[in-house]
């Protein structure tokens, strides 16, 4: 009996209409040589496919769903906001409060603006160093993946590294070539390349916990020289933390590191499950956007009333609940519990945890960087993976994206979850 018919009906449909199916690459299963399943629902911890099966989620459309699908209270703010309109191009109230909220619990942003999506934030981000630095050289690190802004999707990690697309095609080479990569976690690579362009340099952009080549959190001692050699030499600090912003901690990984950046890249969590995103930092640094300065950036749906109600409802549950511990305690439980079961099929297994995302591999020694993600064991993956599926729990398709665990995700549910592993 086919336990998926009707999404694969539906995967071959909308293949005829968008560009291999889907709308964003990772959802088309290629990695795991398999095609996907299409969502009908979701509730707390659970998603519904159009066959009627249930899946333990630890995607959680990718971080947003912090506190499960279909959170009541979010739901109510988005119902309240619809009735007073869905879009204004116009200054709203709800856009100060979430700002507020924010920079109350992100101390390096002193000011901020909203955008779209985490592209637009990273995007943003990029203009506005060059603007105030008047120069163009930007470092980012393999692996590290900031959304498709042609100055950043050069050996970029996530779907990029699915597919094994090349560095950059259609962008041209004269912008390339003001992008320098640089292995992520490599302290000399770092300062060797540094040496050679901190003249022109405008920005250094990463992710401080890497969440698009697996789950790589950035070493300390290397994130403190990024600090270090941008103020030296007037280049402005990047953290995109659009995955980590409100997923590892209330501060996001800056908080958990110690260190802050110049300017920050927000996403995911901050619009609860619809499509927003944020920069900000330094007040000297956002004055110099239109119409305070002169580097310009705009978007009509910025700010949309719908998104901000959604996002601002849970901002205020996560400052309430303060839940990160509770979520790494259980994802801890569930990746050992993995473990446990790997160990006794002799197949190697390292897994790592903050707050409310989590990673593993197949592989003898926890990876430190994309080159060390690559090397671990693609098949084990697969298989896992597929057998996951069809057990009901579903994990990240592609061994280059992190896992997200909910407040939903009781210790019940992670129990009847390695139970299944258990008997794969």
């Amino acid at each position: 009996m086919n336990k998926t018919k009707k999404s694969q009906d539906l995967f071959e449909q909308a293949q005829k209409i968008m560009p291999g199916g889907v709308n964003s690459p990772v959802r088309a299963f290629k990695n795991v040589n398999s095609s996907p399943i299409f969502i009908k629902s979701a509730k707390g911890p659970y998603l519904y496919d159009v066959d009627d099966n249930q899946y333990v989620d630890f995607i959680g459309s990718w971080g947003p769903m912090i506190l499960g699908h279909s959170n009541p209270r979010i739901i109510k703010a988005v119902e309240e906001q619809l009735q007073l309109g869905t879009s204004y191009g116009a200054p709203t109230e709800g856009e100060s409060k979430m700002g507020q909220l924010i920079t109350s619990v992100m101390p390096s942003i002193e000011m901020m603006r909203m955008v779209n999506s985490g592209t637009e934030a990273t995007m943003s981000c990029i203009r506005l160093a060059r603007g105030v630095t008047g120069k163009d050289k930007i470092i980012k690190f393999t692996g590290c993946y900031h959304g498709h802004v042609d100055s950043l999707l050069i050996k970029a990690g996530s779907g990029v590294s699915t597919f094994g697309l090349p560095d950059s095609p259609g962008i041209p080479k004269d912008l390339a070539q003001h992008t320098v990569t640089v292995p992520f976690n490599d302290i000399d690579a770092f300062e060797n390349t540094y040496k050679s362009i901190k003249d022109d340099l405008a920005a250094v952009i990463i992710e401080p916990i890497a969440g698009n080549m697996g789950f790589i959190p950035g070493e300390i001692e290397f994130l403190k020289i990024l600090r270090e050699a941008t103020s030296a030499c007037g280049a402005v600090l990047i953290f995109d933390e659009v995955m980590t912003g409100f997923r590892v901690s209330l501060g996001g990984a800056q908080e958990i590191y110690g260190i802050q950046p110049d300017l920050t890249a927000l996403g995911k969590v901050i619009g609860g499950g619809l499509p927003v995103g944020a920069f900000g930092g330094k007040r000297e640094i956002m004055e110099q956007l239109a119409p305070s300065g002169p580097v310009y950036q705009a978007g009509t749906l910025s700010g949309n009333p719908l998104a901000v109600a959604a996002g601002t409802c849970l901002i205020q549950r996560l400052i309430e609940l303060n839940p990160f511990e509770e979520l790494e305690l259980n994802a801890k439980f569930l990746l050992n519990g993995i473990k446990e079961v790997m160990i006794q099929k002799g197949i190697p297994f390292v897994s790592n945890q903050i707050g409310g995302m989590f990673g593993f591999f197949f592989a003898e020694q926890q990876p430190r960087n994309f080159e060390d993600v690559v090397e671990t064991n693609d098949k084990n993956f697969e298989q896992f993976f597929k057998q996951s599926l069809d057990q009901g729990i579903y994990f990240a398709p592609s061994k280059f994206e992190a896992g997200f665990i909910s407040t939903k995700h009781s210790e019940s549910v992670l129990i009847n979850v390695l139970s299944k592993i258990q008997a794969l």
